[in-house]
């Protein structure tokens, strides 16, 4: 079991929590700080962050699994195989006793947790359409794709040949890679599969400024992200057209 679920620190709860209704999200968990929300495919977690701190707007890479002692022993076996981890550690490191959560840290210095998933069942209340996609920028795209594909991630066809990756998670949810000068780095963003034209409206509706932008292979919808301004945020959260391959 594998489903994308990143965690997005935001000072601005209710905004981010406005923005996810308007694009067919489903809340699924609040435990009084960080609280889930479901698409069709993926997951999105949002956790509360102190206005102007080094986490305000700030996305973390995450996934969910179902037996995390057991998806540990997979990554770790997938990379010993085939050559990529010599010692004895592997890249997929367990929590100490009693938590349901481990550690995957990359040739490249990035790390992101796969925890246990607090359910497995798809929520049939999201719009259908819409994916949660997870980002991965790095300097080395070729070792980030091979720490993706020991996780279990399954490679999708990109429409070119340069250094990015697309996998998908058999639970739900897309990952990236992304080639970027500087450290490692997550993003956030959405696919939606047919036209953009539909949700433009829908969260212009909801209060929300957007633009549409024709690019090489495929529409890219632009929302003003609600952590504009902060830092670490970006001034617009993307939803990319999902067109499927021919």
């Amino acid at each position: 079991m594998l489903r994308v679920r990143p965690v997005h620190s935001t000072s601005r709860t209710e905004s981010w929590k406005q923005l996810l209704t308007a694009l067919g999200m489903v809340q699924t968990e609040d435990d009084g700080g960080r609280q889930v929300f479901d698409s069709a495919s993926g997951r999105l977690a949002l956790q509360p962050a102190e206005a102007g701190s080094g986490q305000d707007g700030g996305t973390v890479f995450a996934v969910e699994v179902g037996d995390v002692a057991e998806f540990a022993r997979r990554t770790n076996l997938a990379a010993h195989e085939d050559g990529t981890q010599e010692d004895r550690t592997g890249p997929a490191e367990l929590a100490p006793a009693g938590e349901e959560t481990c550690r995957i840290t990359a040739p490249d210095g990035f790390s992101f947790v796969a925890d246990k998933a607090a359910h497995f069942a798809q929520c049939a209340d999201a719009d259908p359409s819409l994916a949660v996609v997870g980002v991965w920028y790095t300097a080395d795209p070729e070792a980030a794709a091979r720490t993706l594909l020991h996780i279990g991630a399954r490679p999708r066809p990109v429409p070119d040949n340069d250094e990015t990756a697309d996998f998908t998670a058999k639970n739900g949810g897309v990952l990236l890679v992304r080639p970027a000068s500087g450290p490692s780095r997550a993003g956030l963003g959405f696919e939606y599969g047919g036209g953009l034209e539909p949700l433009q409206e829908r969260l212009a509706a909801a209060g929300f400024a957007t633009s549409l932008t024709e690019e090489a292979f495929g529409s890219t919808l632009h929302v003003a992200n609600p952590d504009a301004g902060s830092p670490n945020a970006p001034a617009t959260v993307w939803v990319s057209q999902r067109r499927p391959m021919g």
